[in-house]
């Protein structure tokens, strides 16, 4: 039976989620379609380039990404807490860089003089529009719905391009986070697209190692990693950028046996900080959608979770 989304998505439990939206046709977003052999690999940058102009509109931070052949994964990190410190200002200059606006919004933008009835009418929707900047759901809905319009318009036909509903995975806490990165970001590899995770197009980890070498630690459009530098920003992901990186290198050799490297060879130093065993991480950071999960982390965290939503039994992943 279909889990309704606020039921799964519920920032008292947990901030941090892992999206799948997949494409309901057969032809696909992106890649080559082998019945017709027509190309579609250009729909990759479309997504990426939406993903990216999303994550500067909404409090809604971009932990990973990928971009498959006819679907895409996202972990994200919902900044309420963001969201809650815009000005009124700031927040109708974040709705109205997508959304046309009422004349009365703009009479507030511009500064004009309004009564306080028109001023609570605007207030009224200046809150209502705080909640969505905050909203995975209508994130979600407005990166598919603008791909789906442009692949309509070039498939020259009409009908739904996405399921219904993306699917998400509540992710519980830091180790579940990493997991569930590392399983997004080495999803070409996975599925025998590229060779090794730097080198994995429409990705943030070619995207993360791109602004390395250009020697930019966190690209504007992604979440960034703790560093050890003062005034860094409260909400980042609680690791080291190149421990992570070392970390989803050892993974990919470890999926794909080369190098020789086996379940206790060179073991990244990020382990030793992980609360979880190493099978345990593999398994998650491989197979994170195959049993259908709906809530990952650890055993602790999942009881306290089916505690908090009063639930007799949780559909679970211990990490």
């Amino acid at each position: 039976m279909t889990i309704a989304r606020k039921q799964q998505i519920d920032l008292t439990i947990t901030p941090y989620y892992h999206c799948v939206s997949r494409c309901v046709r057969r032809s696909f977003l992106c890649g080559k379609d082998p019945v017709t052999n027509q190309s579609y690999e250009h729909r990759r940058h479309w997504i990426e380039q939406r993903i990216h102009q999303l994550a500067h509109i909404y409090c809604i931070d971009i932990c990973s990404y990928s971009v498959m052949s006819n679907h895409y994964h996202l972990v994200v990190h919902i900044n309420k807490e963001k969201a809650e410190k815009l000005t009124d200002l700031e927040v109708v200059e974040r709705w109205s860089a997508e959304h046309k606006i009422d004349p009365l919004i703009t009479q507030f933008k511009h500064g004009l003089p309004m009564d306080k009835h028109a001023l609570r009418a605007c207030m009224k929707v200046v809150e209502l529009w705080r909640e969505r900047l905050s909203s995975l759901s209508w994130m979600m809905k407005e990166l598919n719905m603008s791909i789906a319009l442009m692949a309509n318009r070039e498939d020259k036909c009409t009908g739904h391009f996405w399921e219904g509903r993306f699917r998400s995975h509540a992710l519980l806490d830091e180790t579940a986070l990493l997991a569930a990165m590392a399983y997004v970001d080495l999803n070409p590899v996975r599925a025998g697209i590229e060779v090794t995770p730097e080198q994995s197009k429409y990705t943030s980890i070619k995207l993360r190692v791109t602004s390395l070498k250009e020697q930019v630690q966190t690209p504007t459009a992604l979440c960034p990693f703790k560093t050890s530098q003062k005034g860094e920003l409260t909400h980042a992901i609680p690791y080291n950028l190149r421990d992570y990186l070392e970390l989803v290198n050892w993974i990919a050799k470890y999926q794909t046996k080369t190098d020789s490297v086996t379940l206790d060879s060179n073991l990244p130093d990020i382990f030793s900080r992980l609360d979880a065993q190493v099978m345990d991480f593999l398994n998650t950071s491989t197979q994170l959608e195959q049993k259908g999960y709906l809530w990952i982390g650890s055993q602790e965290k999942l009881s306290n979770a089916k505690r908090s939503m009063n639930k007799k039994r949780l559909l679970g992943l211990a990490v």
